[in-house]
């Protein structure tokens, strides 16, 4: 039996960005905590038609997939998911996650938003590795990914400046065979059977 819901958790689904949700990612583009955490470039706002041009990148290619994080009820937008750079003939890609408001910060929504997309990743995209960057500063991350099995790979020493301090970069992946061997798939309350 295929798992029915492979993009629906217990907390939050993965969704569509459309254009009516332009407002809500200009309102996390003006917030210079909120671009620091998840850019190296620097945090400058952009307009809801710059934020259309990317919404609307990320979802032509065939090397990006990007998704809308939100909760079970309601149609607000919490977050955003994205598979990107896809290398299908090595089957790896690179992820990254934002939750937007502060106040929906550490509700549990990014661990299962994260596990959602590593299954989309892992089950539906078949891939062998994904893999992720994360600056220094950011422990609550760190521990995110972490606790979901990712490995420290690799850093990139000092990569970024920020009010006058050096910070790294830490690279971490995550390989299929982990993955699987791991606790941190995302468990449906629907009972999985394998396929006959």
């Amino acid at each position: 039996m295929m798992q029915s819901n492979l993009l629906r958790g217990e907390k939050v689904r993965l969704t569509a960005v459309t254009q009516s949700d332009l407002p809500t990612l200009s309102q996390w583009w003006a917030d210079a905590d909120f671009l620091r955490l998840y850019d190296s470039v620097p945090a400058y706002p952009k307009t809801e038609a710059q934020l259309a041009k990317r919404v609307e990148e990320g979802q032509q290619g065939e090397t990006t997939f990007l998704f809308g994080i939100r909760p079970l009820t309601g149609g607000a937008l919490i977050g955003l998911l994205e598979l990107d750079g896809v290398m299908w003939t090595h089957g790896t890609t690179f992820v990254s996650i934002a939750i937007g408001d502060k106040e929906n910060r550490g509700k549990g929504y990014g661990r299962e938003a994260m596990q959602l997309g590593l299954d989309f990743a892992f089950r539906e995209l078949n891939l062998h590795r994904v893999c992720l960057t994360v600056f220094s500063y950011n422990e609550a991350a760190i521990k995110l990914y972490e606790g979901l099995g990712f490995v420290r790979e690799g850093v990139y020493r000092e990569h970024l400046q920020r009010d006058g301090r050096r910070y790294d970069m830490i690279l971490f992946g995550l390989l299929r065979a982990e993955w699987q061997k791991s606790d941190n798939q995302y468990k449906s309350p629907i009972k999985r059977t394998a396929s006959r």
